[in-house]
C-alpha cells in the first residue's frame, strides 16, 4: 500500500528517513510530493510534513534538521510524549508535538557520533555522551515506538484502509575470533604457552592444554557440533562470522591457511549464513580489509555479503565507508559492547547514511541489542528478566532483536547453560 506525504521541498535527508519510518518500519511504499493539488486529490493514506498545515490533514511540523546540510552543534531539550522520551519539540499546531522525522534521523544516522568526542577503549564513541544513555532510553527502540504512534494517528484518520504488519524476529550471531583454544596452534605456540603457564603457576591451564593436545578431552572452544544440535532442536538459525587475519597482538587464532580451519568454516555454512569478522588492522586499512575479504571468498567460494565487528572499535564512520566501498551489503556491528540496548534507537535495519557526503549507501546496518561482552561478570540468569522486558518493547513494534555471542562464551558448562536458556527465552 502507498502513503503520500506532502513536503514543500525534498532533500536527501527527508528521502532517507521517510523510507526508514514509513517503509522499513511501517511497511508502506512512500511517495513524496511537493504539489499541493496532487496531495489534495489523493484518496489514500496521506499526511503533510511542512512548516504550516494545509487544511485538515494529519500534519507533522518540521523542526528544520532535515533541511540543513552538514553537522551542527545542536541545542535542544528532552520531553516525554505518551510515556516515550522525545526531542525537537514543535508547535501545538502539529498533530505530534515533536518532529519525529528529525529526531529519528538524529538517532539513526548517529549524528551525535560525528560531533567531537574523546574516544574510549571499547566502542570508540563513549556511551556516556549519547543522548539515549543520558536520558535513560537506551533500552527502548524509540524510533520504532514513535513510528507506531504515527501509525495509530493515521489509522484513526483512515480506519477503513489496511495497514501492513511485520513479525517479531530474533537472530543469533556467533563470532569466531579464535577457533580453538589449544588445538591446531602449532608446536611453537604450544611450548610457549605451556612455559608461560608453568612460570605463572597456572597449572590447571597447563594440564588442560596437554590433555587437549593428547586428545584426552575436547578443545574448550570446539563447541560447534553442540551449537548446531541446539539450533536444530530449537528450530533456530545461527550465523557464523570467522576471522581471517594475520597472526598479531590482536589475533591469536590458528592460521587462516590451515585446512582444518577451512573445513570448519565450510561445515558451518551448511547450517547457517556465514560472514567475516574483520581483524583490528582491517578496521583501519581498506587494503587489509580487502585481503581478508578475498581470503573469505576463496574459502567459501561466494561473494562476501556480511560483516561483524564484535570486540574492537567500530571506528565509525570509516569502517562503514570501507565496507561500502568493498560492496559488503550487511553489517551487524551497531551496538554498545558493554551495554544492552539500541545504540541507534531502532530495532529495524537501516541503510548507512554518510553525513559528511549527505548520501545514502548500499550498506544495510542491522543493530544488535546484546553483545556477550555486556554479560561478563554478570549473573546471566538475572539478565534474562531484563531482556524479556526489552523483548516486550520490541514485539510491540514487530521489530528484530540481534544477539551476538562467540564460541568461547560456550566453553564453560555453567555459562553455556545460562546462554542457552537466554537464547530460548528470546525466540
Amino acid at each position: 500500500m502507498e502513503i503520500l506525504v506532502y513536503i514543500p521541498k525534498q532533500t536527501p535527508r527527508i528521502n532517507y528517513i521517510f523510507r526508514h519510518i514509513c517503509g522499513r518500519i511501517l511497511g508502506f511504499k512512500v511517495k513524496l510530493s511537493s504539489k499541493v493539488e496532487d496531495f489534495i486529490a489523493f484518496e489514500g493514506v496521506k499526511f503533510s510534513y511542512a512548516k504550516k498545515r494545509l487544511g485538515n490533514e494529519v500534519f507533522i511540523q518540521q523542526y528544520g534538521l532535515l533541511e540543513e546540510l552538514g553537522i551542527d552543534d545542536l541545542n535542544f531539550s528532552m520531553d516525554i510524549w505518551q510515556d516515550v522520551p522525545c526531542f525537537f519539540r514543535v508547535s501545538s499546531e502539529s498533530d505530534i508535538p515533536f518532529d519525529i522525522f528529525s529526531a529519528s534521523f538524529y538517532l539513526v544516522t548517529r549524528y551525535e557520533e560525528y560531533q567531537p568526542h574523546v574516544k574510549n577503549e571499547v566502542d570508540s564513541y563513549p556511551i556516556e555522551e549519547s543522548l539515549a544513555y543520558q536520558h535513560d532510553f537506551l533500552k527502548k527502540p524509540v524510533v520504532d515506538m514513535w513510528a507506531y504512534k504515527l501509525k495509530a494517528i493515521l489509522q484513526e484518520k483512515f480506519p477503513e484502509l489496511p495497514f501492513p504488519e511485520k513479525r517479531f524476529k530474533s537472530k543469533f550471531l556467533i563470532s569466531v575470533s579464535k577457533a580453538f583454544k589449544h588445538r591446531h596452534n602449532g608446536l611453537v605456540r604450544f611450548a610457549g604457552a605451556s612455559l608461560r603457564d608453568f612460570f605463572q603457576l597456572q597449572l590447571k591451564s597447563m594440564f588442560d592444554r596437554f590433555k587437549t593436545m593428547l586428545r584426552l578431552q575436547q578443545d574448550p572452544y570446539d563447541v560447534y557440533d553442540e551449537l548446531i544440535d541446539f539450533a536444530k532442536e530449537n528450530k533456530m538459525q545461527l550465523d557464523f562470522y570467522f576471522q581471517l587475519s594475520n597472526y598479531s597482538r590482536y589475533t591469536k587464532s590458528i592460521s587462516y591457511n590451515k585446512r582444518i580451519y577451512h573445513k570448519l568454516i565450510k561445515s558451518m555454512g551448511d547450517y547457517g549464513h556465514l560472514g567475516l569478522l574483520p581483524g583490528f588492522e582491517a578496521l583501519y586499512s581498506i587494503d587489509i580489509l580487502k585481503k581478508e575479504k578475498k581470503r573469505w571468498e576463496n574459502i567459501v567460494n561466494r561473494s562476501l555479503s556480511k560483516a561483524l565487528i564484535k570486540n574492537y572499535h567500530l571506528n565509525f564512520p570509516d569502517a562503514y565507508l570501507n565496507f561500502n566501498k568493498l560492496e559488503i551489503e550487511k553489517d551487524y556491528s551497531m551496538g554498545y559492547q558493554k551495554n544492552i540496548g539500541f545504540r541507534a534507537g531502532t530495532c529495524t535495519s537501516f541503510q548507512f547514511y554518510d553525513l559528511n557526503m549527505e548520501q545514502v549507501s548500499g550498506l544495510l546496518i542491522n543493530p544488535y541489542v546484546l553483545n556477550s561482552n555486556a554479560l561478563k561478570e554478570l549473573n546471566l540468569y538475572e539478565q534474562i528478566d531484563e531482556l524479556n522486558n526489552l523483548k516486550s518493547s520490541v514485539k510491540a513494534v514487530n521489530g528484530q532483536m540481534n544477539f551476538i555471542f562467540e564460541n568461547s562464551d560456550f566453553a564453560e558448562d555453567s555459562s553455556k547453560s545460562a546462554i542457552f536458556t537466554l537464547m530460548k527465552e528470546m525466540l
